[in-house]
């Protein structure tokens, strides 16, 4: 099954251009060290517990890794472009979207996680923006989570529950 938008379904708007070189960014602060949360992020074991239903293989230095979302038959390709443990990760998602993470030492011990993603050229761009930094937010929280109690709140898969009720719904 190919990937789909997580707008897919809804109208689209007209193309915005300008949107192509526009980012958009969640951040969370994690009370785990930076080289902890930079690895939860490469690790395929531990991203299957937050993120992922599953990964053909770990981030590194230019690795071309298959993800499976837990929606079921969303997918993505992801190439690193840069790796620069523990501070900087940075991939594109199936050559349209760039994903850049730092991780940034804050205070004693805890980690400013920051996601920006850039590369929405869609039709539907500004809702497939909007769906990323919805997706990314909760994608931080359920990490902050897993890595300050060692247990996922099961955020991403709730809203994986959503997004198959509402392709349900609406037919596909």
């Amino acid at each position: 099954m190919k990937r789909q938008s997580p707008t897919a379904g809804f109208p689209r708007t007209r193309s915005n251009t300008a949107m192509k070189d526009q980012s958009v960014e969640a951040s969370m602060l994690i009370n785990r060290p930076p080289g902890e949360v930079f690895a939860a992020f490469v690790n395929p074991q531990t991203l299957r517990k937050f993120w992922l239903s599953n990964a053909s293989g770990p981030l590194a230095p230019g690795a071309r890794v298959q993800w499976q979302f837990m929606v079921p038959g969303a997918t993505a390709k992801v190439a690193v472009t840069r790796f620069e443990a523990p501070r900087h990760l940075a991939f594109n998602w199936d050559e349209t979207m760039h994903v850049d993470m730092s991780f940034e030492l804050f205070g004693d011990g805890a980690t400013h996680t920051t996601v920006r993603v850039s590369g929405f050229e869609a039709a539907d761009a500004l809702a497939e923006a909007t769906g990323t930094v919805e997706g990314f937010a909760i994608v931080l929280c359920d990490l902050k989570t897993l890595l300050e109690t060692g247990e996922s709140a099961n955020l991403v898969r709730d809203k994986a529950a959503l997004i198959v009720a509402a392709q349900a719904t609406r037919g596909g």
